[in-house]
């Protein structure tokens, strides 16, 4: 049975509340943060590596901790039925993993086109063929221009604290966009890890949908109008400029959340040594590649920076631009083929010819730190 848990406001939850150490994997830490999120629902459909954290969600049901749950019939089903769900006035929580997440991409700008606080966490793996189900996130690139925003854990403790926090930056009224919280599956999913979790005989306070920008489920009134009315419309010129300005406000709203992402997250990046004339930037698992190939680097006389991009949607341009000011070299370390972040930076900032486009890998290889370190030594060669 479930602890009678207390509602705590979330700066309490976050900020306040004693911490204990828990040695879980992150699939754990997904469930541990849904137990003190107050959710209403969540559906599932089973997917590597994914299946672990909603098989203990599922868990959490059967002990009395959300008031619904149960498996649909695939990941489109999940995602269209989780929307439902939101759409009636819920606080919903699911999960997918990359072909999962390529098989229900229709509805993830549905969600935020009908400015739904859905949060969902995917554990990234690989999507091509030959087939794989090792650690890769390619299928984040997929997702960039969704509407959702996209933050992306380093490891358990970001995972458990992101999801969590999620919620908070989903629902403030002037934001009401849907949430991805990412990891690097089985890296983070499947290895265990030290983290810190407040007491779980605590929760946040309820979703009150009354606060929403747009009204619970209703025939009559937004977003079901909304959605439905330009379409039926006549004048393709009423349906077209519906269609924008709703858009329009979409990436508003994702403006908006920056301010909550600092509050929660801390900033939407995390420098150190900002002064250093080479840089890593990385998001993810390869955060924690970086941090050991610059402990060693450091052993060899060799002083490198590190910026860690916690929020991908929206993207910290202004906070790069300013962290790499008074960078030489910028590398930028990435688990997929496409080199998604490194398009991003370089969008970025002026000079981008500083920006070093690797290492990558991809297909569930490992990154180990002497790739990055050759990476770093190779372009400080060339740049003398």
């Amino acid at each position: 049975m479930a602890k009678e848990q207390c509602v705590k406001n979330p700066e309490y939850i976050f900020f306040e509340a004693p911490r204990e150490k828990a040695f879980i994997t992150g699939s754990e830490a997904v469930a541990e943060a849904v137990k003190r999120a107050n959710v209403d629902m969540a559906i599932a459909y089973p997917i590597t590596p994914q299946s672990e954290s909603m098989h203990l969600i599922g868990d959490l049901y059967a002990k009395g901790y959300l008031k619904d749950y149960y498996r649909a019939e695939n990941e489109f089903a999940v995602m269209a039925a989780i929307h439902g769900a939101s759409l009636g006035g819920g606080r919903v929580f699911t999960a997918t993993s990359g072909p999962g997440t390529l098989r229900a991409m229709e509805m993830f700008p549905v969600w935020a086109g009908s400015r739904q606080p859905i949060v969902s966490a995917f554990m990234c793996r690989g999507v091509s063929l030959p087939p794989s189900i090792q650690p890769e996130n390619i299928e984040m690139a997929f997702l960039l221009d969704t509407g959702m925003l996209m933050f992306h854990a380093e490891d358990a403790q970001d995972y458990f604290d992101m999801i969590l926090k999620a919620y908070v930056i989903a629902e403030q009224p002037e934001v009401h966009l849907p949430v991805g919280v990412f990891a690097d599956g089985f890296f983070v999913t499947h290895t265990r890890d030290l983290v810190m979790l407040p007491p779980d005989d605590i929760k946040l306070p309820e979703y009150d949908p009354k606060s929403a920008p747009v009204p619970a489920f209703d025939m009559e009134t937004p977003p079901i109008r909304v959605t439905r009315d330009p379409l039926l419309n006549k004048s393709n010129y009423t349906s077209y400029a519906a269609n924008a300005t709703w858009h329009q406000e979409i990436l508003a709203a994702a403006e908006r959340a920056k301010k909550h992402i600092d509050r929660y997250l801390g900033g939407m990046i995390e420098v150190t040594n900002p002064n250093a004339k080479v840089l890593i930037a990385a998001s993810g698992t390869a955060v924690s590649q970086s941090r050991e190939a610059i402990r060693a680097l450091e052993e060899e006389g060799i002083e490198v920076g590190l910026i860690k991009i916690k929020s991908i949607r929206p993207f910290p341009t202004q906070e790069i631009i300013k962290a790499t000011e008074k960078a030489d070299i910028i590398v930028v370390p990435e688990f997929n083929a496409g080199g998604w972040l490194c398009r991003e930076i370089k969008a970025a900032i002026d000079n981008n010819s500083r920006v070093i486009e690797g290492p990558r890998v991809y297909g569930g290889m490992t990154m180990p730190k002497e790739i990055i370190m050759n990476e770093i030594k190779k372009a400080i060669g060339k740049n003398k």
